[in-house]
């Protein structure tokens, strides 16, 4: 039995609320978390709360650049335990990219074990690698402890992370971020630090440049893979104006000689984010399936630099017209997207151009300054309050050591007593000033205690200088620290003297200083016919009747007995060059195009054609034609509708062909031949034949046809073209050519029903 009090109380903790602002509010809840807690970068620091939070864990850890490794491992738990509750999978793998010297420009984990390669493979397990921070990570992390920045609570509240780190270089543009947020996204390349830094310190003294101004100083990204960008200058810059764009970015390449004219190309450095083993795959594809017939082979003979080897079929083939063919049809050339989406100040997505990014490092580095100045100074007045107690000391010494050896309570004895103060002491070490003293009374506490913690080795007439000299140094700090804070030209000032020391230690003298990615103007080779580029040999193309088509060397004897499989025969076999283009029509009406070269050799049965070809089972083929330019073509249907048509138009560029006879179940494409001379002969499969002028037909691209001949029972059985002046020729039952010269009786008008055949027509109602 239910308790109705019980009942009660559920329901009473029940809302109700329309399900479309229920749901509305919750996804932009994560929408929102997703945004500023995962996928955005920060502008300040450059880095996702993930990273922020394994540095600010490594830097706990004590694992200082110049200190011991430790386990990835714990470094992941101690970062997912106490500051990042998620996967330890997804903060290991977030910890090994900051380590891949290829994915990131300046990388923030020193690495040691197997942290992944260029080719793909992830890291080993967390417990197998280790690592510890870099120069450039502490460089983010300096002046943290000074109140820099402000501290959160950590996800459960037992701690306190950084909302932000100090970050003394600009990291968000020096490393670059990719990230995936709730409709919207980032991508922003690497680049260099020296650069970024000169356009920082262009930027404090000319605080309204403008972006063209500073791509005198940032080009454009600096990669760590390298690579040639080949982007036009004028789109880059539209692209950092804007904060969107593409940037094109190849392959350095160079050309050994290998002697005798022989020689191979040379792959150096690949683009960004290209793994490389899936390059050398798809550049191997490309040689499989010929589509680059230049191309002979690719090796990889890479250690721990790239080298990839491309050897050109012919030593007669062009170095460029090589590379452009591959940067076209594979990765050796990509586009890099540019999305500069970033939070600025922690909270607010924004699209900012590279100025607008600069400057929000600037005002965040004066903000910093301005903490560590203010903190600095705090720690300063506490420091002299301690020094006044100890000098006050020195000079009533004897009545300190009276309160401090009989006094009961000695704290409170040294606040309520009256001191005489002189502060001043003479160069000499013997030889006091003494002005009239000045009586003020008792100390402060910070004061007092430190004169009980004060050691009896200090009770030296040295230690009393030094405590002086200490004091003044200390007034004359902090006159400069209220004078720095006083003036917004100092601080641009003490930024611009901070920067130039950053540039002086990662600058060019640094191991990755150095710009790695160079600027070119995009080489496009004049665009050369592939049957240009293949080496021209006879071979005799032969086709089965169940579609197996194969290329043998050399023009053979065309009655020569060949092998099929089982049950197969020969159907169509030609002569032809490797440099031939051939035309595969199906009784679709479709058109596809076999380039010669890529034919299968002749030791074996060949390769169906529609696995190289998209033509349907149910298709049958029609015709193969070596492909002749400007030639035309009668095509024809089963229904007695045709047309002509020029070779040009029937190219296919793709598998799936090119459609120019259209039909319709259950009509088929049944006529595909040349077009020679100025008549046109149609025979039905009534016998009737019908002959009229190739005037008459039009010639299309593409198309149903118009009406050749006129049925009205079966359809076309077949239609040739021919010379009327040398009259109609057909071969009789026994073999003969025969000739009809006075076709006056079969003459009519396109679309007419004909006459019954000539006597010896065949009787399979055949030209031949």
């Amino acid at each position: 039995m239910v308790d109705d009090s019980s009942e009660e109380n559920m329901t009473s903790h029940l809302t109700s609320e329309p399900l479309r602002r229920a749901i509305g509010e919750r996804y932009l809840t994560y929408a929102l978390s997703t945004i500023m807690h995962r996928a955005l970068p920060d502008a300040r620091d450059g880095l996702k709360p993930v990273h922020r939070r394994i540095l600010y864990a490594m830097r706990r850890l004590r694992l200082s650049s110049s200190g011991g490794f430790l386990k990835s491992a714990k470094i992941s738990g101690d970062t997912m335990g106490d500051f990042h509750p998620h996967g330890d999978a997804a903060i290991y793998d977030a910890m090994a990219r900051l380590a891949q010297d290829f994915t990131i420009r300046y990388p923030l984990v020193d690495g040691q074990g197997n942290f992944g390669n260029i080719d793909g493979d992830n890291p080993a397990a967390s417990r197998y690698t280790e690592a510890r921070m870099t120069v450039m990570s502490e460089a983010l992390l300096q002046g943290l402890d000074e109140d820099s920045v402000d501290f959160r609570p950590n996800y459960d509240g037992r701690l306190e992370e950084p909302s932000v780190l100090p970050a003394s270089y600009p990291n968000l543009l020096a490393n670059g971020s990719s990230g995936i947020a709730v409709g919207m996204a980032t991508n922003i390349p690497p680049h260099n630090i020296g650069e970024l830094i000169n356009a920082c310190l262009h930027l404090i003294k000319s605080p309204n440049a403008v972006d063209d101004t500073l791509l005198q100083y940032v080009p454009g990204p600096d990669f760590p893979t390298g690579g040639v960008i080949v982007e036009p200058a004028e789109n880059i810059a539209q692209a950092y104006a804007t904060g969107r764009g593409s940037i094109r970015l190849r392959a350095r390449w160079t050309v050994e000689d290998l002697g005798r004219g022989q020689w191979q190309a040379v792959v150096t450095e690949i683009p960004y984010q290209v793994q490389k083993s899936k390059l050398v795959e798809r550049i191997a594809e490309l040689i499989q399936t010929k589509k680059i017939p230049i191309l002979a082979d690719v090796r990889d003979e890479s250690a721990e630099d790239i080298r990839l080897i491309l050897e050109p079929k012919s030593k007669n083939v062009d170095p460029d017209v090589l590379l452009n063919m591959l940067f076209r049809n594979s990765d050796l050339e990509v586009r890099f997207s540019l999305n500069m989406n970033v939070l600025i100040d922690g909270v607010t997505p924004k699209v900012c151009s590279m100025k607008e990014v600069l400057r929000a490092f600037l005002d965040f580095r004066r903000d910093v300054l301005c903490r560590r100045s203010r903190h600095r100074m705090e720690k300063i007045d506490h420091r002299l309050e301690v020094l006044e107690g100890l000098i006050i000391a020195y000079l009533n010494l004897d009545r300190v050591i009276d309160i401090i050896r009989y006094d009961d309570d000695p704290k409170a004895a040294l606040i309520r007593e009256d001191w005489d103060r002189d502060f001043v002491r003479a160069t000499s070490e013997t030889d006091y000033v003494s002005p009239a003293p000045r009586k003020e009374i008792g100390l402060t506490e910070v004061q007092a205690e430190a004169i009980l913690n004060m050691r009896l080795r200090s009770l030296r007439k040295l230690e009393e200088m030094e405590l002086v000299s200490e004091r003044d140094a200390l007034k004359e700090e902090r006159a400069g620290l209220v004078e720095l804070l006083g003036s917004d030209d100092l601080q641009w000032k003490r930024i611009a003297e901070e920067l130039r020391a950053v540039r002086k230690t990662f600058g060019k003298d640094h191991a990755r200083g150095a710009r790695l990615t160079t600027f070119a103007e995009a080489s496009e080779a004049e665009e050369v016919p592939i049957e240009a580029m293949i080496e021209r040999e006879p071979i005799t193309v032969v086709c089965s009747k169940m579609g197996w088509i194969r290329a043998m060397t050399g023009h053979i004897d065309l009655k020569r007995e060949l092998k099929f499989k089982d049950g197969d025969e020969a159907r169509f076999i030609f002569h032809a060059e490797t440099t031939d283009r051939l035309l595969v029509v199906g009784t679709n009406g479709r058109f596809y195009t076999l380039s010669a070269a890529n034919l299968p050799g002749g030791r074996g049965m060949g390769e169906p054609v529609r696995l190289m070809v998209d033509l349907p089972n149910d298709v049958e083929i029609l015709d193969i034609l070596i492909h002749k330019p400007d030639r035309k073509l009668l095509v024809a249907s089963s229904a007695g509708d045709g047309f002509i048509v020029n070779e040009n138009d029937v190219i296919a560029q793709t598998r799936t062909g090119k459609q120019v006879l259209n039909v319709k179940a259950p009509t088929v494409a049944l006529v595909i031949k040349p077009v020679e001379g100025d008549s046109v002969a149609v025979v039905g499969e009534n016998r009737k034949v019908l002959v009229f002028g190739l005037d008459e037909l039009p010639e299309m691209g593409r198309g149903k046809g118009v009406r050749m001949q006129k049925y009205k029972d079966g359809g076309m059985s077949d239609a040739r073209t021919f010379t009327r002046a040398d009259g109609l020729s057909w071969l009789d039952p026994a073999g003969r050519t025969r000739t009809e010269t006075d076709l006056t009786e079969w003459t009519g008008k396109r679309a007419g029903t004909g006459r019954m055949a000539p006597r010896g027509f065949p009787r399979d109602n055949k030209f031949n």
